[in-house]
């Protein structure tokens, strides 16, 4: 069979029914479809880009990877990260051609391992992008609140501009993903624009060692803490991978979404690769470590204003904020796709699986993100700062603890998504023909399974915590009580209800298939 066939004859060749009349009416009218077209290759690249929020990466991920690990090549190690993932991408963008979900990870995993197995994947999906915009919404509220201190002289709470910030990404969710993606895309641009004045600055006036490639030397990896090192990289690199939760609201979603994943993942490793670069130059490949070490988050501040002066500076912490916020409506618009698309499927209450009025946007999936957010930054202010009255809980727990348990999720999706795409293509009786995508899709399984583990072994690392800690177990263990949680569900549903159990995966298709099915006399 060739590789061109369509994804309708596929769920028979995965011995999975295609339609199921029992379940026909979940899917009628039009609000159980996302509204295609609204996004073309600009838009598209932007919303995913928005994810990946530069600034805070280079100005937050880049400083603390050099002072926990004391590593100077980080520069090298998103390289290698960029040829992982780009490995990752080969097989991914082509599985993207066949199949068209708003539950992208999830249905790729059905597709090729079958609906229990993208059960899970998909209860994965919702807690790793969830805990990743959780983690988000604490430094954003701890950073603001330092803007308001700084330049305002005023006192607020951390949690109260959290909480302001996650109304404004709620409100703008409702709205059609074509001004989404204008508001990311704006947004976007300025902080990128930024980082790019700094690199060109930090090159024009090098520290005393002065251009040097040193941090590209691969005798900079030596050491125990390159594991570690490649798990607080990778974080910096997760959105890329959303292009196909935006598929069915492209024109052409076959091309749009391969071309859109290449150019972000192309994009981002160029440009972290050369930003962490220029850190090292200007801070010195010999003194970079120590710098980090003592100014933390503030060393891209604190080397920006000997070189650009204070008002630069000062346009960057508040581009810093803006960036975040970027970054909290890109996942917020994943996570309400992700539950529009198992809404629809039967994984959640069939509310979920609705579109809202005119803009197509899935609005019962965005109200759920909205209130569980709200519930988690409560519970944190309530209780997160309380036995220490340390300012900076929101930070050193809730976007540490958070950020981490969304990496390690997102880690393990691409890893099972690989290895769906092996099997995807090899059930097809497309596996000849598809030959190098799936050993690309094999080495990068086999790289991100590695990675996943020096994830897990090191997790008190990633999160600040002792060894002996009880958060170096019970935090990675919420990703597993999501698989195992999904994993059940999906049991359930192929014992108790197949019909809905064969449509995990399919999406929009089995809705077509089902109009098809009752135009047939």
């Amino acid at each position: 069979m060739t590789t061109g066939s369509s994804s309708t004859s596929s769920s028979s060749n995965t011995g999975r029914p295609a339609t199921a009349g029992g379940a026909i009416s979940t899917f009628k009218g039009q609000d159980r479809a996302l509204h295609a077209g609204r996004l073309g290759t600009g838009g598209l690249l932007l919303s995913v880009l928005a994810a990946t929020a530069p600034l805070m990466v280079v100005a937050g991920v880049m400083p603390t990877t050099f002072a926990v690990m004391g590593i100077v090549g980080e520069p090298l190690l998103f390289v290698i990260l960029g040829v992982v993932l780009v490995l990752f991408s080969v097989g991914y963008a082509e599985m993207s051609r066949h199949v068209h979900n708003a539950g992208a990870f999830y249905a790729y995993v059905a597709r090729g391992l079958g609906g229990t197995a993208g059960a899970g994947a998909a209860a994965v999906a919702l807690v790793a992008y969830s805990a990743l915009q959780f983690g988000i919404y604490g430094i954003f509220g701890f950073e603001v609140s330092g803007l308001f201190a700084t330049y305002g002289h005023v006192e607020v709470a951390w949690w109260i501009p959290a909480l302001i910030a996650v109304l404004a990404v709620g409100a703008l969710s409702w709205l059609k993903i074509d001004v989404n993606a204008l508001v990311l895309g704006v947004l976007l641009v300025i902080e990128v624009a930024l980082v790019v004045i700094f690199d060109i600055a930090a090159v024009a006036d090098p520290a005393k060692e002065g251009l040097s490639l040193h941090a590209f030397n691969p005798d900079t990896l030596t050491g125990a803490g390159v594991g570690t090192a490649l798990c607080f990289c990778i974080a910096a690199f997760t959105g890329f991978e959303q292009a196909p939760v935006y598929a069915e609201e492209t024109s052409r979603p076959h091309i749009l979404v391969p071309r859109v994943m290449f150019l972000a993942i192309g994009f981002v490793a160029v440009f972290f690769a050369l930003s962490s670069w220029a850190l090292t130059v200007a801070a010195g490949p010999s003194g970079i470590v120590g710098a980090a070490q003592k100014q933390s988050a503030g060393l891209l501040f604190f080397l920006t204003e000997s070189r650009l002066g204070g008002a630069f500076t000062d346009v960057l912490h508040v581009l810093f904020v803006t960036g975040m916020f970027a970054a909290l409506l890109s996942f917020h618009n994943v996570v309400a796709r992700y539950a529009f698309a198992m809404g629809r499927e039967g994984l959640l209450p069939s509310a979920f699986g609705r579109t809202t009025g005119s803009s197509g946007a899935p609005g019962t999936g965005s109200l759920l993100q909205t209130g569980v957010s709200a519930i988690v930054l409560i519970a944190f202010a309530v209780t997160d700062d309380k036995p220490t009255g340390d300012p900076t809980a929101p930070v050193l727990h809730l976007f540490t603890w958070a950020g981490n348990v969304g990496a390690l999720g997102v880690i393990l999706l691409m890893a099972a998504a690989s290895v769906s795409v092996i099997v995807f293509f090899a059930r097809r009786g497309a596996a000849r023909a598809q030959a190098w995508r799936l050993v690309t899709s094999a080495i990068a399984a086999v790289a991100l399974l590695v990675i996943a583990g020096y994830t897990v072994k090191d997790f008190d690392i990633l999160v600040g915590a002792g060894p002996d800690s009880v958060l170096s177990w019970l935090l990675p263990a919420l990703i597993a009580a999501a698989l195992v949680v999904g994993l059940v569900q999906g049991l359930v549903l192929r014992s108790r209800k197949p019909e809905a159990h064969a449509r995990i995966g399919l999406g929009n298709e089995a809705f077509q298939l089902d109009k098809a099915a009752e135009s047939t006399p």
